[in-house]
């Protein structure tokens, strides 16, 4: 299911990301330094990757650790990015939250820090 989700998530796929979460699926982000949002729907979602995007010229995910307790999963993970506007390079840790419904994901919950 989180290779599923991942691969339509990356790929901006809203149709193969909604065959893995639930109709009602919520995504809350924090991105480490000021920006927290709750999003919900594939018009919300495709809009922060687009967002995403055009902010970072690069971004790429390291040391991904998925760990499972009963009906929550967790991911832990380290990203790298480059702002586009100012080619400042970032590294943070994070850890991301799961739950889950009727098989699919349910929610995600994201929260991040500068290293």
């Amino acid at each position: 299911m989180f290779k599923r989700f991942a691969r339509a998530l990356f790929r901006g796929d809203m149709d193969a990301l909604y065959q893995a979460v639930t109709p009602d699926f919520l995504w809350s982000f924090h991105d480490g330094l000021a920006v927290t949002k709750s999003l919900r729907g594939p018009a919300a979602i495709a809009a922060h990757l687009t967002e995403q995007k055009a902010h970072l010229s690069a971004q790429r995910f390291h040391d991904v650790v998925y760990h499972h307790a009963g009906d929550i999963s967790f991911m832990t993970f380290r990203v790298s990015e480059t702002v586009r506007a100012t080619g400042e390079q970032r590294e943070q840790r994070g850890i991301e939250r799961y739950s889950f419904a009727d098989g699919r994901l349910a929610t995600k919950d994201v929260y991040r820090k500068p290293v």
